[in-house]
């Protein structure tokens, strides 16, 4: 378990009173870039299928958390089934800072404000580790897949779709 000093956030404080194995990496890509998801793995050197985005959506009134990776985008249909849902929108943005405690950019699955339901993309279970936002941003944390998974009691299924 290692931090960078001076980078505590809910997400990398709920790890360590968890003492769960984990690593932060600072990085600097502008949130308004393009293919920022991709920019970030290649900031940190890593392949961008573990590098996984934070989204929120609306499904059917109720805010449900996304975890895909920055390879793909969000399947909102496949999102609502697995909660059970109709339909379902990424929410507004100043409902999902509101809700999670973090800023766009910068929100984490991991130590939100309030306790939403977390859908994590299937294909996180195939990698050694993946690396999620840190609640900052700027801020990248690496874990094991079973621990986001179990931390934030999320559902995993498939959930990303080929870019449009």
């Amino acid at each position: 378990m290692t931090g960078v000093a001076g980078q505590g956030t809910p997400a990398t404080a709920l790890l360590a009173r968890r003492r769960i194995t984990h690593r932060t990496y600072p990085y600097e890509v502008s949130a308004d870039s393009p293919n920022y998801g991709a920019l970030v793995a290649a900031a940190l050197g890593v392949a961008p299928e573990r590098v996984f985005k934070t989204l929120v959506a609306d499904v059917d009134g109720a805010l449900t958390v996304a975890v895909v990776p920055v390879t793909g985008e969000l399947d909102l249909k496949a999102l609502a089934a697995v909660v059970g849902g109709k339909r379902a929108t990424l929410a507004e943005r100043t409902a999902a800072e509101r809700a999670t405690g973090y800023v766009r950019g910068g929100i984490s699955p991991l130590g939100q404000r309030r306790r939403l339901p977390v859908v994590v993309d299937a294909s996180a279970l195939a990698q050694p580790t993946v690396y999620v936002s840190a609640g900052r941003r700027g801020l990248q944390v690496e874990l094991a897949p079973a621990d986001l998974v179990a931390l934030t009691d999320a559902r995993t299924a498939p959930l990303a779709a080929a870019p449009a």
